[in-house]
């Protein structure tokens, strides 16, 4: 009779700190990585989001502004970092033709979302994304948080995954706000 090796046990503990030190370790290869390609600019997607105020709002009826969307999630640190930023620049520019549209991921437990927004008093449109349709129609979105920049012509002019520098953005948004 052939004896086996004899098994470890495991150790719930340690395999789920290897497997949390293993997805730090991936997203920081993945953000130390080579620059990326030259963003080219594209047509937005035909998506109609659905607001936490039971709202249908079909992106092309946006067109003739300009447009950010921020995918973000409540359980992101750096989402949740940037929100404040977010607001500020949706309140600065909105007067002259910006929008702001956060859609909250797939995964993201819809009363959480609901209950982010109220308590912030965010002053954009929040969406949900209840199966990931809309992050793969902007590119298969998968970090948050992910800000794309929609020009009035209805063409994503600009893709950062990370919290933006907000100089750099403010910059292009008043490019993009003085263009007619």
């Amino acid at each position: 009779m052939k004896t086996s090796p004899r098994k470890r046990p495991v150790n719930a503990g340690n395999l789920r700190n290897r497997m949390l030190f293993a997805l730090l370790a991936a997203t920081l290869l993945a953000s130390c990585g080579p620059p990326a390609a030259k963003f080219e600019v594209r047509a937005a997607p035909a998506v109609t989001f659905m607001t936490v105020k039971g709202e249908t709002i079909p992106l092309a009826s946006l067109r003739g502004k300009v447009v950010l969307v921020n995918f973000w999630a409540t359980d992101c640190p750096v989402c949740l970092k940037e929100m404040p930023e977010l607001i500020a620049t949706h309140k600065q520019y909105q007067a002259q033709g910006y929008e702001t549209v956060a859609v909250a991921m797939w995964y993201d437990p819809p009363n959480r979302v609901v209950d982010f927004a109220a308590t912030r008093a965010l002053p954009f449109k929040v969406a949900f994304d209840p199966v990931g349709d809309h992050a793969r129609a902007f590119g298969e979105v998968t970090l948050t948080p992910t800000t794309l920049l929609i020009d009035r012509q209805g063409n994503i002019v600009s893709r950062i995954v990370g919290k933006p520098d907000f100089a750099k953005l403010h910059q292009l948004v008043e490019k993009l706000l003085r263009a007619a």
